[in-house]
């Protein structure tokens, strides 16, 4: 049977002039039974319209912040290092997967990115803006949980993963601060955040602000999720 086609956004290194990939996010759609490949850097619409036409799902991986311009925001001092060329390239590339209703995950800067897309905002930095007791941004190893989040009765997450609560890892200093027209929040951190959103209108539209693509190996949960997503590709 053949596996379906997995897009993914490239990591990238600006010190270094360079794009990458964690293996993780490679191996957690290849265990789910998908055919991974690490996607260009590009904004080229010709380029991204033949590469929407070919895979069958996309991923958006983690990285570096979503510039607050986006969101018509002015930069904080706490905002990190942002990269233009992804921002740019997955605007146009979500929209290509929205228009085709490609399945799409997003994980930890995923999420961001898709809320900001949508219309909504974010925290630039939470221990400036929301300082809390919850811990998101942890030291190694990176697999093992370090809060919970609750689920939404009712929602896909919830009904996929059959709890109420979920333990979750975490590394990230920016979130959702205004969840975005047409998203659906399916986790809630226990100092707030939203931690897990679908776009209900879609085929299969998740993103994920926990990393999943470190606890697969270790977590069942964590598999279910890259499971569903290809599942859906």
């Amino acid at each position: 049977m053949k596996r379906p086609l997995i897009g993914i956004v490239p990591l990238v290194d600006a010190q270094r002039e360079s794009y990458w990939m964690l293996p993780g996010y490679m191996r957690g759609v290849e265990q789910a039974g998908g055919l991974p490949i690490m996607l260009p850097l590009t904004d080229d619409d010709a380029a991204l319209r033949q590469l929407a036409d070919t895979c069958d799902g996309f991923l958006l991986t983690g990285g570096q912040d979503v510039s607050p311009a986006l969101y018509g925001a002015a930069p904080m001092p706490a905002c990190g290092e942002t990269c233009p060329a992804r921002d740019a390239m997955e605007t146009k590339l979500l929209a290509l997967a929205l228009e085709q209703d490609k399945p799409v995950l997003g994980i930890c800067r995923g999420i961001q990115f898709l809320n900001v897309y949508l219309g909504g905002t974010l925290y630039q930095d939470l221990p400036t803006e929301h300082p809390s007791a919850a811990e998101h941004h942890q030291k190694p190893p990176y697999d093992v949980p370090v809060h919970s989040v609750t689920l939404t009765a009712g929602s896909p997450l919830w009904a996929l993963l059959g709890k109420d609560t979920l333990a979750v890892n975490s590394l990230h200093h920016q979130a959702i601060k205004t969840l975005a027209p047409g998203l659906v929040a399916m986790a809630v951190s226990e100092d707030g955040l939203t931690e897990a959103v679908c776009l209900p209108d879609k085929r299969f539209v998740w993103a994920v602000q926990w990393h999943p693509e470190f606890s697969f190996r270790v977590n069942e949960d964590s598999r279910k999720i890259f499971k569903a997503f290809v599942g859906a590709c």
